[in-house]
C-alpha cells in the first residue's frame, strides 16, 4: 500500500515539474527569483521522503545547558553564519543569493521539524539546494551536530549581546581584517595611516 501511495505522489510530483520546467522555459532561470509556492512545496515533499524513518523520532543525546549553548553559537558563527546570518533569519550575502535562498530558521517551519530532522540535515545536507553535508562520521562531528540543534531551538530567543558575540567569531576577509586592524590602532590613539620614510640615500660626487 505504501509503495503505491509513493507511486501516486511521485507521478504528481512528476507532472508538477513538468508543468514547472515549462513555465520556467519562458520566464528563464534566476537564483534572485523567490521560489514559488508550487517549488517549495516539491522541495519539502522530496526531502521529506528522503529522510530514513528512523531519523524523525531520534533523540537529542547532548542535554542542554549554557555551556551546549555557547559551543553551538561559536560553531554556527565560524560555520552556518555566512548562508544563515548570526540571527538565523537567512540575511546574509550568501544565504539571500541561494536557490532557494536560505530560510529564516526562527520560523515554524524550521522550528517544528524534530531532533533528528534537524540533526539529519546538518549531518547529510539537502541535495539540489546551497545546504552542504557537515557530517564525515567522526563521533566530534555528531557531537557539534547535537549542539548546533540545540542552538537552532535557542534562535527565536537570541539576544543582542550574544550577536554582538558572535561577530567577533564570524569569518573574516583580508580587507575585514584590515579594517579591524585601523579601528583598534585608532583607539589605541595611533595614526593606522602611518609611513615610514626611508631615509634618501647621499649621493657622494667624486
Amino acid at each position: 500500500m505504501r509503495g503505491f501511495f509513493l507511486g501516486i505522489v511521485f507521478v504528481f510530483a512528476v507532472a508538477l515539474l513538468t508543468g514547472w520546467a515549462l513555465i520556467r522555459q519562458s520566464r528563464g532561470f534566476s537564483t534572485r527569483e523567490q521560489p514559488t509556492p508550487m517549488e517549495r512545496w516539491v522541495a519539502g515533499q522530496a526531502r521529506a521522503m528522503a529522510m530514513p524513518a528512523d531519523v524523525k523520532s531520534m533523540k537529542n543525546p547532548i542535554s542542554n545547558s549554557p555551556e551546549v549553548i555557547a559551543d553551538g553559537r561559536a560553531h554556527w558563527a565560524d560555520h552556518c553564519a555566512s548562508c544563515h546570518a548570526n540571527d538565523g533569519s537567512g540575511d546574509a550575502v550568501v544565504g539571500k543569493n541561494l536557490y532557494p535562498p536560505a530560510p529564516d530558521m526562527r520560523l515554524p517551519a524550521t522550528q517544528q521539524l524534530t531532533d533528528g530532522e534537524l540533526f539529519y540535515i546538518i549531518q547529510n545536507g539537502i541535495r539540489l539546494t546551497g545546504m552542504p553535508a557537515w557530517g564525515t562520521g567522526a563521533s566530534h562531528d555528531e557531537e557539534d551536530s547535537w549542539k548546533l540543534v540545540h542552538f537552532i531551538r535557542h534562535l527565536p530567543q537570541i539576544t543582542l549581546e550574544e550577536k554582538k558575540a558572535m561577530e567577533k567569531l564570524n569569518p573574516k576577509s583580508p580587507d575585514d581584517l584590515r579594517e579591524e586592524e585601523e579601528e583598534e590602532k585608532f583607539l589605541r590613539g595611533e595614526d593606522s595611516h602611518e609611513t615610514t620614510h626611508e631615509a634618501t640615500p647621499e649621493h657622494h660626487h667624486h
